[in-house]
């Protein structure tokens, strides 16, 4: 069977690598010079910088993934837990550090805020991890959810009602947990971690906190590393990867996908593709052929996107750690200007200083900076004299904090919105796909199955969600999907079906998912002509 696909993000790896694995003939094009998708890199001042996603958590689902491939996680990546999930400052002077170690972390916010906010915060770590466990199941491992499904198996007792809170926001469900606004803030900002306002996004992302608790990891190199760990064992499984080229059609016959047509005019006859993108860019018509494959995302339910940097400097005055948030005044202002269609006045920015991961950093260190923005790439594109404005009103707000950057100027490369809409077009700059704002709004991304047969879909903007475990989770839903739908795989190779036989890890150090006593499962073995089965990676 030949599978072709378009884009080299981790979904669009991770569905090459396990068809290659299992036997397919894989051909992916890829319109940038590298793989990654959103975990790119860029250079700076002669060295390459991590300018996507720099947090990874879940790191069972790349267990799982790895032993699928029978490899070891630990022979083509570094992977290595923070102590310190993430430092805060704030315009006041105040300074927060939580840890992996839920004891550091309590007792670090009973310094900061009392020992009744850490109560408090010790029950909202509790409620955090009851709604993960409830939903996992249910959204995360589902091929594609439903309502009526997720209700099924959530259940509708009180307390999980409860918990999930589906008549609150996130704002206001941290309000009634939590009564430090620091905190509130501070938990609140998860919500940015798909693309939301926490003030419009549900109280159930509070999971995301559960999820952070359970483990961030450093790899060496960042995350661009574990694309380019995906793109050499695809490679080494048979899979063709052809970089600097453009799909311009996803040509159909009989109702279904039957192939690609590259920019250039050679046609590549296919018998299943996978889209690795933006799925609005197939319901808006810019791939040829694809429009009744999504539907398109109005630009008022899109996530938010954001203004970044990256760059070499010498930061002085109060430490950053590998992750640092440096909060704003307003942070109600902040997302009401972004639903306006502009930069915030004060921006919350959030640091990556990617060389502090082994300590202090000596002589000029990459840096990465987000700044949330919105999603008008294409329909408003924003003006250089607002970009200016917000980064200095960063360095202000800097400077507030008692921090200074010190970049060097030469060094630094800043995208806004409409360079990130131009790099994935259709989405119009966003990050996350669709918006998180209201109750089921999880429940709105298309799944792995495209409408149109024969075409499937992975990526950060389609079912399970954004983030780097979430992409690749929905890479393996398209390749056990595919496969479920083709059938067998070639016969030659039995022991290569996607997920095989569930076993421990082989990794020397396991690495565990949260509250679990053994090593996650991989994926069960399909079975030819039925439904995708899905790949278990979360705790019992």
């Amino acid at each position: 069977m030949r599978v072709a696909i378009i884009g080299a993000g981790l979904g669009g790896l991770t569905a090459a690598a396990e068809l290659a694995h299992a036997g397919a003939e894989v051909h992916l094009f890829e319109a940038a010079d590298a793989p990654g998708g959103k975990a790119r890199q860029v250079p700076a001042g002669g060295r390459m910088v991590d300018a996507g996603p720099t947090v990874l958590t879940m790191s069972w689902v790349f267990e799982a993934l790895f032993d699928a491939l029978d490899e070891r996680l630990a022979d083509h990546v570094d992977m290595r837990p923070a102590e310190i999930l993430a430092r805060h400052y704030w315009p006041d002077g105040s300074a927060l550090d939580l840890f992996a170690d839920p004891a550091a972390s309590e007792a670090a916010i009973a310094a900061f805020a009392g020992g009744e906010e850490a109560a408090r915060f010790a029950a909202f770590s509790a409620r955090a991890k009851r709604i993960y466990r409830a939903l996992a199941p249910v959204f995360i491992e589902a091929a594609k959810p439903t309502a009526l499904g997720a209700a099924r198996g959530v259940g509708l007792s009180p307390r999980v009602l409860a918990d999930l809170a589906p008549w609150h926001s996130l704002w206001s469900a941290l309000g009634r947990e939590l009564r430090d606004p620091r905190l509130i803030q501070l938990f609140g900002r998860y919500a940015t971690y798909v693309g939301g306002s926490p003030f419009a996004s549900p109280a159930l992302l509070m999971l995301i906190w559960h999820v952070e608790a359970a483990g961030v990891w450093r790899i060496e190199g960042g995350i661009h590393a574990m694309a380019r760990a995906l793109a050499r064992i695809a490679e080494a499984r048979g899979a063709t990867i052809t970089y600097g080229t453009r799909v311009a059609e996803i040509t159909t016959g009989g109702g279904r996908a039957t192939g690609l047509r590259l920019e250039d005019g050679r046609r590549i006859a296919a018998d299943a593709v996978v889209f690795n993108g933006d799925p609005s860019a197939l319901g808006t018509g810019l791939l040829e052929g694809a429009r009744v494959a999504t539907r398109p995302v109005p630009p008022h339910q899109r996530s938010h996107s954001a203004l970044t940097f990256t760059a070499l400097a010498r930061p002085s005055g109060r430490p950053l750690a590998h992750h640092t948030v440096v909060f704003g005044s307003d942070y109600r202002g902040e997302f009401d200007a972004i639903a306006r269609g502009h930069l915030p006045p004060e921006p919350t920015t959030y640091f990556c200083a990617e060389d502090r991961a082994r300590g202090a950093a000596i002589g000029p260190e990459r840096l990465f900076a987000i700044i949330n923005a919105p999603a008008t790439g294409d329909t408003r594109p924003l003006p250089q004299e607002e970009i200016d404005r917000c980064l200095t009103s960063m360095h202000r707000l800097l400077s507030r904090s008692q921090l200074a950057l010190n970049l060097m100027p030469e060094t630094v490369t800043v995208t806004a919105p409409q360079d990130y809409e131009r790099m994935f077009p259709g989405s119009g700059g966003a990050l996350y796909g669709l918006s998180p704002h209201g109750a089921i709004a999880g429940l709105k991304r298309p799944g792995a199955r495209s409408r149109l047969p024969g075409l499937y879909l992975a990526g950060g903007a389609v079912h399970p969600g954004a983030g780097v475990p979430m992409a690749t989770l929905s890479g393996r839903q398209a390749a056990t999907a595919l496969m479920a739908d083709r059938g067998s795989m070639s016969p030659s190779r039995p022991a290569a079906m996607l997920g095989g036989i569930s076993t421990a890890s082989r990794t020397t150090a396991p690495m565990r998912s949260p509250s679990s006593s053994s090593s996650a499962p991989s994926s069960r073995p399909t079975t030819p002509g039925g439904a995708a089965p899905r790949p278990k990676i979360t705790a019992p």
